[in-house]
């Protein structure tokens, strides 16, 4: 063969190797869960949507390391540093203990956070509209929802004592227990602290509440909420009137609850790491901000705790359930609206009943 046509061979037929080799591999997302991860639960779902609108199906042109922190808190850095050399393209991390280990671990990968109260008073963006860095994400407004939720449960029970439950193990426990102390005394109203970082704790929590006569309000947590088998079990065995912060406590037997819908908010989430992947800057996404809230009442669990909704809370309601369901047929029974979002809106609460809807659910499923 002549030197020439030796030349042509190797460049001609060398020239697919190198246009493989200069191909763009599959984007990997970390995504950072403080609780046990459940790939069939409606917020995962939501989020693989949102993903799917910006054209990306994890398997096929996306791949996804899940890291959950199983409610230990302390276990958050290192799956944060894992996720980092790992190299992913972007970290999605829910709830306040991540975001701050992801921050910590990074400060180049793009992250997505989910479920944070305040991050412009916690440090993690310069400012909603521009976050600036290589922060963004949604907040959720736990914090600034806790007046109401103390409202809501003076009005149910009037002549009871109030308590909270806090876990001192989140970074957000003491600026949380200030928040509340402070609107409970706008409300003329007291509330007793109780703290509980283990399930021990948990157990031994509840004795003192029926010692107080005390109705209960459950902070905002991924360890509560990945107990809430455990709190439900035991505010029904000592008849403790509780508020929590999610509908899912309320579908899972739960007495009320008040907060903001999620499935929307982690939708959301997957169009943003969707945009980030196809070149947008974190810096330039703002942050987003619920608008619209859920207060859902559960009457079997009422009548069994003896006791009569006022017509005031009821008329309220955007969700009120009349047999208990499971957390799936609960999300299949509800119309829930799509939560608007507005990066400029400040952080107030809006009157109860903007976004009213009456959904009474009988023998469904």
């Amino acid at each position: 063969m002549r030197r020439r046509d030796l030349v042509i061979l190797l460049v001609v037929g060398g020239w697919p190797f190198a246009a493989r080799a200069q191909q763009k591999a599959m984007p990997v997302i970390g995504y950072l869960h403080p609780n046990l991860y459940d790939p069939a639960s409606p917020d995962v779902t939501a989020f693989h949507q949102g993903l799917s609108e910006t054209g990306y199906v994890e398997g096929q042109n996306l791949a996804i390391e899940y890291r959950s922190a199983a409610g230990q808190y302390d276990r958050l850095p290192a799956l944060a540093v894992a996720l980092v050399g790992r190299k992913v393209d972007v970290i999605v991390a829910i709830g306040g203990a991540s975001v701050m280990a992801a921050k910590s671990a990074t400060s180049t990968i793009p992250i997505v956070f989910v479920g944070v109260g305040d991050p412009v008073a916690s440090g993690l963006v310069a400012s909603l509209a521009h976050p600036a860095g290589n922060l963004t994400g949604f907040s959720n407004m736990t914090i600034e929802l806790h007046p109401k939720r103390l409202q809501l449960l003076s009005e149910l029970v009037p002549q009871a004592m109030i308590a909270m439950l806090v876990n001192p193990n989140n970074p957000s426990a003491e600026q949380t227990i200030r928040d509340v102390q402070e609107a409970a005394r706008a409300k003329a109203l007291q509330v007793h602290i109780l703290k509980a970082g283990t399930e021990s704790e948990i157990d031994a929590a509840f004795p003192m509440l029926v010692q107080l006569h005390a109705a209960l309000v459950v902070g905002a947590d991924a360890f509560f909420f990945n107990r809430r088998k455990q709190l439900l079990a035991l505010t029904s065995r000592h008849a403790v009137p509780a508020i929590y912060v999610s509908r899912v406590f309320v579908a899972d037997g739960g007495l009320i609850s008040y907060g903001i819908s999620t499935i929307p908010i982690f939708r959301q989430a997957g169009i943003y790491v969707g945009k980030i992947l196809n070149g947008a800057k974190a810096a330039d996404l703002p942050v987003q901000q619920p608008t619209t809230f859920e207060l859902v009442v559960n009457m079997k669990t009422a009548t069994a705790l003896g006791l009569t909704v006022p017509p005031s809370i009821l008329a309220r309601a955007d969700e009120v359930i009349e047999r208990p369901l499971s957390t799936r047929q609960s999300h299949i029974a509800s119309t829930v609206k799509s939560t608007a979002v507005n990066p400029k809106r400040k952080l107030a609460l809006p009157p109860h009943g903007t976004n009213k809807r009456h959904h009474f659910l009988r023998k469904m499923c």
